[in-house]
């Protein structure tokens, strides 16, 4: 499918979705929003594709945020019930994206400030550079986000912290408190991700499904409810590869 503001390309894999209004430092408007959900369904049911990354253009922004002029239009023509209706889908967009079927690592070739925060935070991973830095300003702004993804990623401290102050978290910290997976300097973050990604694709695809289907299931389980959910899971839905799958090239070697 054409889109007007999302780049497409698959390598060994590995889709990668490219938020593509670099004019704009890459801010998300409703149509963005819309073509990086639609990309993003799209690319769990390619066969093709074992993982997915998503990044900005340019060198300086992986996304503002939302398009403010945008939100400013909206809100002067659309009626309360309307703006309330719009508001939930977007929020929807967010969450959808991040229960994909398939792991999604974020690019982060500049910085994510506003709702692109709230989207780096709702992916499976991130690779960052020196350029990468977010910033969660919800709360300057009199709203409210990131509750349900951010403390997953950095913990409930350090969450308060970042959601409370609204300040900017630059490339170091970010990758000190684990926001960021990996810091690479500018010009090897796009082999970094594609590494990452690649390793995730050449597994079985079942199983890296049914394990991020695990961990999200497990949000708020006790521990035996997690074992039993993965029982279940391994019994019923995804059978483990016996020995002559699971290790061809060691067999073939008679175990040398």
């Amino acid at each position: 499918m054409s889109y007007e503001f999302i780049l497409e390309e698959k390598e060994d894999g590995v889709a990668i979705l490219t938020l593509n209004r670099p004019e704009k430092l890459n801010a998300m408007n409703r149509q963005l929003n819309r073509e990086l959900q639609d990309a993003v369904r799209a690319m769990n049911q390619d066969d093709e594709v074992g993982c997915i990354v998503i990044t900005g253009a340019g060198e300086r922004a992986f996304s503002a945020g939302g398009d403010i002029h945008e939100q400013r239009e909206r809100d002067q023509e659309a009626d309360q019930e309307s703006r309330e209706e719009q508001d939930r889908n977007r929020s929807r967009g967010t969450y959808d994206i991040s229960a994909s079927l398939k792991p999604v690592i974020g690019m982060m070739n500049g910085l994510a400030y506003g709702g692109a925060a709230v989207l780096s935070s709702s992916l499976d991973m991130r690779v960052g550079c020196e350029r990468t830095s977010f910033r969660f300003l919800a709360a300057a702004y009199g709203r409210i986000n990131s509750t349900w993804t951010l403390p997953n990623q950095v913990g409930w401290p350090i969450a308060k912290e970042l959601l409370f102050t609204g300040r900017v978290v630059e490339a170091e910290e970010a990758f000190r408190i684990g926001l960021l997976n990996h810091l690479v300097p500018a010009e090897q973050l796009r082999e970094k991700t594609l590494e990452i990604g690649r390793t995730i694709a050449q597994n079985r695809r079942e199983s890296i499904m049914g394990i991020k289907e695990l961990l999200l299931q497990h949000m708020g389980c006790d521990l035996e409810q997690q074992w039993a959910n993965e029982r279940d899971f391994t019994t019923n839905r995804v059978r483990g590869y016996n020995a002559e799958q699971a290790f061809p090239e060691f067999i073939a070697r008679k175990g040398r």
